[in-house]
């Protein structure tokens, strides 16, 4: 493990990976959906605003990445909503989590160059294997599990996204100015297309999902910023690898809270996941 890991950032990282496992247990269970991750846009715009107001202004090298990361998290949002509407909670949030990492590291391998250690690569296929086992649990997928699970893998696409920008972005601080300006920007994307999608019936679509949503958003917002100040150490790699912990904690959610069927297979697929993403921490 990078020796820049102490303690004390493993333990916050680790308990980021649950609030996010939570929140996102959270916006599948809620009524509707689109409102609820509406209600997630407004608490980005009051958390990312008091973050804004205490952190002042990014730094001019900072906006750039600000502005790329809130329109990456636009649409990882939109992913993750398609795919919560569409697949179980325990097969769309592991396969959306485990695709990041792996495509952050091809990145780096593939376009920048960076060789990749023995380990790093047994880490790959292991991603690689339980991400196919994940898709493959429950036979061959037909077409109607299609939607899902391209929602799943375009939701990777963002994550992987949103992770190399935010990676380099943060250093440019100052930290409160860069997470509070992200959150801000990104936050009225939800609310605006709930009200123009439930025009005229949106008060009757919160009923039930206000709460939920509210709730989703500030533990949303808690956790990654909680990430965003682990990155300031400056490992990188070994903070990604362990937040993705959370398809241990998603996984679990949905089999203990939410009725979900886990079974052997599923839950032994998720465990492979997870030892080929710490693997690329090595």
């Amino acid at each position: 493990m990078d020796p820049s890991l102490s303690p004390s950032v493993v333990a916050a990282v680790l308990g980021a990976a649950l609030l996010h496992a939570t929140w996102n247990a959270i916006a599948h269970q809620t009524p509707d959906p689109l409102v609820g991750f509406a209600m997630m846009g407004v608490a980005d715009v009051v958390g990312g605003g008091l973050l804004a107001l205490i952190g002042g202004l990014p730094s001019p090298a900072a906006w750039p990445y600000v502005i790329a990361s809130a329109l990456v998290h636009v649409a990882y949002n939109l992913a993750l909503l398609a795919g919560y509407q569409l697949g179980e909670f325990s097969q769309v949030y592991p396969l959306a989590r485990g695709t990041g990492p792996l495509l952050v590291t091809l990145f780096a391998l593939v376009v920048l160059g960076r060789p990749v250690p023995l380990v790093q690569l047994l880490g790959i296929l292991a991603i690689c294997a339980g991400l196919i086992a994940l898709v493959l649990v429950g036979g061959v997928p037909g077409r109607k599990d299609t939607p899902a699970v391209l929602a799943a893998l375009g939701t990777g696409v963002t994550i992987a996204g949103y992770t190399v920008i935010d990676g380099i972005g943060v250093g440019t601080g100052p930290l409160l100015a860069y997470c509070g300006w992200m959150f801000l920007l990104q936050g009225p994307a939800a609310p605006v297309i709930a009200l123009v999608r439930r025009r005229g019936r949106l008060r009757a679509a919160a009923r039930g999902s206000t709460l939920r949503g509210l709730t989703g958003g500030v533990i949303s917002l808690a956790a990654y910023s909680i990430v965003l100040w682990a990155q300031t150490s400056g490992a990188l790699a070994p903070i990604a690898a362990l937040r993705e912990s959370s398809i241990v904690f998603g996984a679990l959610i949905g089999a203990v809270f939410l009725g979900e069927r886990m079974g052997r297979r599923r839950a032994a697929a998720a465990a492979v996941v997870v030892c080929g993403v710490l693997a690329l921490a090595l």
